[in-house]
């Protein structure tokens, strides 16, 4: 799946750890999920969403990875 989170996340100047840690997940698990190799379950969806100020559907599109 197709994501732009990592793209977010360099906007707003924040490191993969900062990210991680706002989010309550490992360093790894942000780069696995901002790679394209790990989809997030649901909730973690909805927290990068809020956290982002955008929907789940704005931060991920069906096809490719985004790396």
């Amino acid at each position: 799946m197709r994501n732009h989170i990592g793209t977010l996340r360099a906007q707003r100047g924040w490191t993969q750890q900062d990210l991680a840690q706002q989010l309550g997940v490992s360093r790894q698990t942000v780069i696995s999920i901002e790679r394209g190799r790990h989809d997030p379950a649901l909730a973690l969806a909805f927290r990068l969403a809020a956290l982002f100020e955008t929907s789940v559907d704005a931060l991920f599109e069906p096809g490719g990875t985004d790396a």
